[in-house]
């Protein structure tokens, strides 16, 4: 092994406290999200509210702390009045398909009560009308009024005193029904939080941004002060209409760092604008993979056929893992400004979780949240790291420099126990990290958590669900100012220290 990288830690210097919903989810109405995913009632693994078991089982496992729902592009045609009470399906206009419309906010919020995650609700700024967004408010956290009265009618006595809610979805795009100019956003987004905020007071106000300073700055002095959060996406790989995935660890890995490059901008947009501090970042749609949604501005039919290839497992490999372990990394040193982050989605599609007939795959990139959600803390400390870096091909002919190793340092501020993330981004060759600084600290116990497979493209399925998988080992330290953790190539560890 002749790589080494050296993180220097400060024990002394907090850099800030990590929020749990970094580790948050995304459900759309999409293909087998729902259908088919999260909610089978016709299925034997399903349980009395038709929510299947063994995903519940396995988004708690990974302390799931929110989800964000319906949408997504679905949500800016969807017609939330007509999904509670007695339903009827409708044609979805935004995947132009039957939306059988038995799965509406009773069944979301039943849903977020069995895995134990804080629901987050994204209204229709598209076709919707602003009285829509707070007659949805009044439904769910109100006691008086006809929405709440009809919330008592549909069984529900007590109020579901939602927190979190989004005005808008990708409003900003020409891809989305409903889309807006920076000026038609600004002041829908104002009489909508007025609107919202009147209905509740308490509530979390998002809205659909990106990382533009004239947009934002538009937006921001209309109606910043009603508002809480600021939402920001990503994919950074992109399916082709017809279900042809991008190939390539190096060409994927390369991306690795560009979510925390928006994350900087729009950092720096809140700061220039004066709500540094004020308002924080929810990334509350992101994925190395986009979605295969073919025909979506050409107008043509869905077709389910393609939309399938989202669900060949061999398409989520190690670049998948390795992928969201830098992205958490990235949350975690900006926990000052990003409070929640939402993988998109929760199961199928690009998901984490795949379902079938017989249970689950955990893909790998549930094993990367399973490390830092399990095995990270709350505490972010300041820490340096000096890495080496390596070059790789890019599909289009040109090159980048990556670096090689990636590193963040937690503590629970309640034990001093440490948790310590070394991402190895290189395809091929191992690293060492030679970690400094932890002298004054006295631990017991070294265990080393790593996800990784034999190969880049190594992947779970129905029939090798374990093909990777988190390896656990105690590690002895002789001196613990300075030693060295080997980090085999394609993977990403977690050293505890208790």
């Amino acid at each position: 092994m002749n790589q080494q990288a050296i993180l220097d830690i400060l024990p002394g210097h907090v850099d800030g406290r990590r929020d749990m919903m970094i580790f948050g989810h995304f459900l759309e109405h999409f293909h087998r999200q729902i259908y088919g995913g999260v909610y089978d009632p016709g299925s034997h693994l399903a349980d009395e509210n038709g929510f299947r078991r063994d995903v519940i089982a396995a988004l708690r496992k990974i302390k799931t702390p929110i989800i964000r729902w319906p949408g997504g592009c679905f949500v800016s045609a969807y017609p939330w009045k007509k999904g509670v009470g007695q339903r009827v399906p409708y044609y979805d206009k935004a995947w132009r398909v039957e939306e059988p419309n038995s799965f509406g906010t009773d069944e979301f919020l039943a849903f977020c009560r069995e895995v134990g995650a804080a629901p987050f609700i994204c209204t229709n700024a598209g076709a919707g009308a602003l009285e829509d967004m707070a007659d949805w408010v009044e439904y769910c956290n109100l006691e008086i009024g006809e929405w709440a009265a009809l919330r008592r009618a549909n069984g529900h006595d007590e109020p579901f005193n939602v927190r979190y809610w989004s005005i808008g979805n990708e409003n900003y795009g020409a891809w989305e029904i409903g889309a807006k100019t920076a000026d038609e956003w600004a002041r829908l987004v104002l009489e909508a939080a007025k609107m919202m905020k009147r209905v509740d007071h308490e509530i979390e106000l998002a809205i659909a941004s990106i990382p533009d300073l004239d947009w934002n700055a538009k937006v921001l002095r209309a109606a910043g002060d009603l508002l809480d959060w600021i939402s920001i996406h990503g994919y950074w790989s992109r399916a082709s209409d017809q279900g042809v995935f991008e190939k390539g660890y190096d060409n994927l890995i390369a991306r690795a760092f560009e979510p925390e490059e928006r994350i900087v901008t729009v950092k720096h947009i809140l700061g220039s604008l004066g709500y540094l501090g004020k308002l924080r970042i929810a990334f509350d749609e992101w994925n190395l993979r986009g979605w295969c949604h073919p025909n979506f501005m050409s107008f043509g039919p869905a077709d389910r056929a393609l939309m399938d290839a989202n669900d060949i497992n061999s398409n989520y490999n190690l670049a998948d893992a390795v992928f969201t372990a830098c992205f958490l990394n990235s949350c975690l040193r900006h926990c000052d400004v990003v409070g929640m982050a939402n993988f998109s989605p929760v199961v199928n599609t690009v998901g984490a979780i795949f379902t079938h007939t017989g249970g689950i795959v955990l893909r790998p990139t549930y094993h990367a949240f399973d490390l830092f959600a399990n095995h990270s803390y709350g505490e972010v400390l300041h820490s340096a790291l000096k890495s080496p870096s390596f070059e790789v091909a890019l599909a289009d002919g040109g090159a980048r420099s990556v670096q090689h190793l990636d590193a963040v340092a937690t503590r629970d501020s309640a034990s001093g126990a440490l948790g310590i993330t070394l991402v190895n981004l290189h395809g091929q060759d191992a690293i060492s990290c030679r970690i400094r600084g932890l002298g004054g600290a006295e631990f017991d116990s070294a265990v080393l958590r790593t996800v990784n497979g034999e190969s880049v493209e190594s992947y779970n399925d129905v029939d090798q669900p374990d093909a990777v998988s988190i390896s656990e080992r105690p590690l002895t330290i002789d001196d613990m100012n300075d030693f060295s953790v080997d980090c085999p190539a394609h993977s990403v560890s977690l050293l505890n220290l208790f």
